[in-house]
């Protein structure tokens, strides 16, 4: 990624909103090459795309909890991913270095779909033991700065 790309990234992480105008005038390009490097960019996986944040309340998810996971042996990412994306409540898994193999972050509606959701983390061959963090507030959730992106100064 070049740095007018990282440019273009760090605008639109400040506001996803912003047009390819306005983020041209900011760069020094054209609407029309803003939008030729973002479609490159969501083309080549740079971007995997623009979402909206929302308060998890308010899609009913009253309660999140972060499952550790300890298997067997070795399970690869793809085996985890097969597994686990169908659990509506899933909603992030990572890898980890550590005791722990994956940590899955999950959102629920009640102390019972959380319950539901871990046994059925639960029941995959792979699966020795979990270990569930229920959070009690958030702290800090917030966007990757704009001024994290390298190469961008503005």
């Amino acid at each position: 990624m070049d740095a007018i790309n990282r440019k273009i990234v760090g605008h639109l992480l400040r506001d996803g909103r912003a047009t390819y105008q306005e983020i041209g005038d900011a760069v020094g390009l054209s609407a029309p090459a803003v939008k030729r490097r973002v479609d490159l960019m969501l083309a080549r996986g740079e971007i995997s795309g623009f979402t909206v944040r929302v308060a998890p309340e308010e899609l009913g998810w009253d309660i999140e909890a972060y499952v550790e996971i300890f298997c067997r042996g070795n399970i690869s990412p793809a085996t985890l991913q097969r597994d686990l994306a169908p659990i509506p409540e899933v909603v992030r898994v990572d890898t980890v270095t550590g005791e722990a193999d994956a940590i899955v972050h999950v959102m629920a509606g009640s102390m019972t779909d959380i319950e539901r959701t871990v046994e059925a983390i639960r029941t995959h061959a792979k699966v020795d033991k979990t270990r569930t963090s229920i959070v009690m507030s958030r702290v800090i959730d917030r966007p990757p700065r704009a001024g994290s992106v390298p190469g961008d100064a503005s």
